[in-house]
């Protein structure tokens, strides 16, 4: 049987594209000052296939924040010492404070897709977490925090003319790993894994979002307006602030040019 592809959606044209995602990106902004004004905790959870636009997306939500209110978390393998501890437990340590954004570029769901696929965890461990993974997200909505969990789909013929770009561009070329290519090779294991995964931990108090992503712009849009209409944010007043007068001089004078080292003004040399 042949294997099915689905239509790929037109592309979002680039004006209506900018102009709708700065009018949501401000919106974003008066979500994070509303966040930091009620002490909210909000999470945020990007997961789907590799070279399916979360990082992306991450940083078009984030362009305008604050660093100190939103912030990316994006760990790296653990450690010899984590790997001995609970699972959930260096992902817990992430988890925001009162007036805090946390936009998770992958999390504990990493058990369910590429631990699982390419045989880091034990079936033992696998199974485990698909048991403790609906308790453990029970437990942080029934403690306030808003989980909001989103799935990147993308389709296998754009995820493969992604990586082609990125193996031409020696600018991205870093995004690619050999763990990546090979996930073109586990298709259907990533997809089986998937399946499970959303079976088991697509519940009621966290339930997934999917969003498709073969057209990046529309992605972008679709998440980040779904993602501020499951939030009761409003707009927060804010004190009004005025520029002091300058106080007049009182003899200071700069030190000579020449005590100083500058950077060399290679824009000079451009021109």
């Amino acid at each position: 049987m042949a294997k099915k592809t689905r239509q790929a959606p037109d592309r979002l044209p680039r004006a209506v594209y900018e102009q709708e995602l700065y009018r949501l990106q401000a919106q974003l902004v008066e979500l994070q000052e509303w966040v930091r004004a009620e002490g909210a905790r909000l999470v945020v959870v990007f997961e789907g296939r590799d070279a399916a636009g979360k990082g992306s997306t991450i940083k078009r939500i984030t362009e305008y924040l604050n660093p100190r209110v939103a912030r990316i978390v994006a760990l790296p393998v653990p450690t010899d010492r984590e790997r001995t501890q609970w699972y959930f437990q260096r992902y817990a340590a992430q988890l925001p404070a009162a007036g805090e954004i946390v936009l998770l570029d992958r999390s504990w769901y990493n058990r369910a897709g590429v631990e699982r696929v390419m045989g880091f965890c034990s079936k033992e461990e696998y199974w485990r977490f698909l048991q403790q993974c609906p308790v453990f997200e029970r437990m942080l909505v029934e403690d306030g925090i808003l989980l909001r969990k989103y799935w990147f789909s993308v389709s296998d013929a754009v995820q493969e003319e992604r990586f082609r770009s990125r193996l031409e561009d020696p600018m991205r070329r870093w995004k690619l790993s050999a763990m990546d290519l090979e996930s073109l090779t586990r298709w259907e294991s990533y997809s089986r894994a998937k399946d499970e995964m959303f079976a088991r931990t697509d519940i009621p108090e966290s339930p997934w979002y999917v969003v498709e992503s073969d057209d990046k712009r529309r992605a972008r849009i679709n998440m980040i307006a779904h993602l501020l209409s499951t939030v009761p944010y409003r707009e927060v007043e804010r004190p009004p602030l005025e520029l002091p007068p300058r106080p007049p001089a009182t003899g200071y004078e700069r030190p000579p040019r020449d005590l100083q080292t500058y950077v060399p003004d290679h824009a000079a040399s451009l021109t």
